[in-house]
């Protein structure tokens, strides 16, 4: 996996050998960042990476500008992977981590966020559960946006949050805003 633009532009991002990882391909990133970057600006933002694996979309986020990224992921090596790796790239001061099941993060408050990416398993079991604690839960800034990539065995854009669904291949991103009418 690569950073796609900004300046981390090139960088590799090593992914975790624990075989628990299915990383957002670069096409379905480079897909979802161009409708970000197309509505909404990166610059001076906060992010929240649930089942941040290797990182992939939160380091993406940093390079395009966000001032910082909060990565949740329930496994510790992939959370001790995420913070070398934001060493080696110097952007250490802009990472927190956290390591806890996503489900056990989202009983507690830690403020509001302007995008939440999250990358689950596809068979997650409360993945619309998720989608309502998020949306329903003072996790989102005013305009903030919550991005939830899952398979065909989803279909979330009759959702009366949803403002996008698109297909990359076997993985759909599905975007959810409080305020559906300015997108």
């Amino acid at each position: 996996m690569r950073i796609i633009t900004g300046k981390l532009k090139g960088r590799i991002i090593p992914i975790p050998k624990t075989g628990q990882l299915r990383p957002t391909s670069d096409r379905t990133k480079e897909g979802l960042f161009s409708v970000i970057e197309a509505r909404a600006y990166l610059e001076n933002t906060r992010i929240l990476d649930l089942f941040a694996g290797s990182g992939n979309l939160g380091f993406e986020a940093i390079s395009r500008g966000s001032t910082s990224c909060l990565f949740v992921d329930s496994e510790t090596t992939h959370i001790r992977e995420i913070e070398k790796t934001a060493k080696k790239f110097g952007v250490e001061n802009q990472v927190q981590t956290i390591a806890m099941p996503v489900e056990t993060f989202l009983e507690k408050k830690y403020g509001r966020f302007d995008f939440i990416f999250a990358d689950p398993p596809y068979d997650l079991f409360m993945m619309e559960e998720m989608i309502e604690l998020i949306m329903n839960g003072e996790w989102l800034a005013e305009d903030g946006w919550f991005i939830l990539e899952h398979d065909k065995r989803h279909d979330f854009s009759g959702h009366p949050k949803a403002v996008f669904s698109k297909a990359y291949g076997r993985t759909i991103v599905a975007i959810f805003k409080e305020n559906t009418e300015d997108f």
